[in-house]
């Protein structure tokens, strides 16, 4: 009787240490598929990131390469707004200075 409970104690132990086994594989094996998942998941970051940089990166150049473009054509509009203006003082100045000298010559009581 003694042996056979002391063959049931061994076979107990076994038992415990082989699932303890099992344990330890499956958490070995848990670890590693998350390691792997990470791994998988900073690459895809890097992808995305790298992607939406390069988007960035175009659409900057692109604006940029208009605001070239834009000054320009603002320089060009802002020339002929001034010689308009030029133009227009030029052909009121004499009816302004006649107007002024008027005013200021006429003594009213």
């Amino acid at each position: 009787m003694a042996t056979r409970g002391q063959g049931g104690i061994q076979q107990l132990l076994a038992a415990e240490q082989e699932a303890q086994h099992i344990v330890n594989a499956a958490r070995n094996a848990k670890l590693a598929r998350l390691k792997q998942a990470k791994e998988e998941a900073e690459k895809e970051i890097a992808a995305y990131r790298a992607q939406v940089e390069a988007e960035f990166q175009r659409k900057l150049s692109e604006s940029s390469g208009d605001s070239g473009a834009n000054v320009k054509r603002l320089e060009v509009e802002t020339d002929a707004k001034i010689a308009h203006l030029k133009e227009e003082s030029a052909r009121i100045s004499y009816d302004v200075v006649d107007m002024l000298l008027k005013h200021v010559t006429t003594v009213k009581n």
